[in-house]
């Protein structure tokens, strides 16, 4: 059975003399293993198409569980990527975290145009990378079932909170004054700006996601925290994102 399907490549492994094995996030089945055969031998067709971050129109081939790529169409590379190590090393690492969430079979437009919108702030906008990167990973949260509670304080329901935190553990917002009540666990200050970019990021428009007016002072801090969220949801740590701190300026 063939199966047509828009694609993006989050990774992959050679396999044997020519062949590669594909991770790809498609937009009607999900995550899907694809094996892509000969893509590796010189003047190959699917050589563009196999190669990571590569967004292609694509028509698989369906045995049983097993998805062979016949042929495939690309439609973006982002290869402004690979100008800079501390983009490529992000990039890399919202895959990672992009394939950590998604589930196989199950298709989630949001994500898969979460994922392409982030590599192309990357690839052709003039943001700062930490925006990019807290806007990822906060966005991602929210699109996987993980959004923060940031509308009000879980405790006094005040909208605009006095000294606001954000109680990493329990993904909710709560006064200082509050903070007793909340619960066990960490928590985050947030500056006001923080605030409302977090309420930018999590509520807004998908297409003004990276058009967030933060300060340029507080986008590390405002990165860490988003961070610190997303490793605590997710419970666990991602090597890219260390690899990716080690590398920036």
């Amino acid at each position: 059975m063939h199966m047509d399907v828009r694609g993006v490549v989050l990774r992959g492994v050679d396999y044997k003399e020519s062949d590669r094995i594909l991770t790809v996030l498609t937009d009607q089945n999900g995550l899907m293993t694809v094996k892509a055969r000969g893509c590796r031998r010189k003047n190959s067709p699917l050589a563009a198409p196999a190669q990571l971050f590569a967004y292609s129109q694509m028509t698989l081939f369906a045995y049983r569980d097993y998805y062979t790529m016949q042929e495939a169409a690309v439609l973006d590379q982002f290869l402004g990527l690979r100008r800079e190590i501390e983009r490529l090393a992000l990039a890399s690492y919202f895959a990672d975290v992009t394939q950590a969430v998604a589930v196989e079979g199950e298709p989630n437009s949001r994500l898969l145009s979460l994922f392409l919108n982030s590599l192309y702030a990357l690839d052709k906008l003039d943001k700062p990378l930490e925006l990019v990167r807290a806007a990822f990973e906060l966005r991602c949260m929210v699109e996987a079932g993980y959004a923060p509670l940031l509308d009000a304080c879980a405790v006094c329901g005040a909208a605009q909170p006095a000294e606001p935190l954000l109680h990493i553990q329990e993904g909710v917002l709560c006064c200082a004054d509050c903070r007793a009540q909340a619960g066990p666990g960490r928590t985050a200050a947030l500056s006001p700006e923080m605030l409302a970019a977090a309420r930018h990021i999590a509520y807004g428009d998908a297409k003004r996601l990276f058009s967030c007016p933060l300060p340029a002072e507080q986008l590390g801090r405002f990165a860490d925290l988003t961070a610190d969220y997303l490793t605590q949801r997710l419970e666990r740590r991602f090597q890219t994102l260390d690899y990716y701190l080690s590398v920036k300026p």
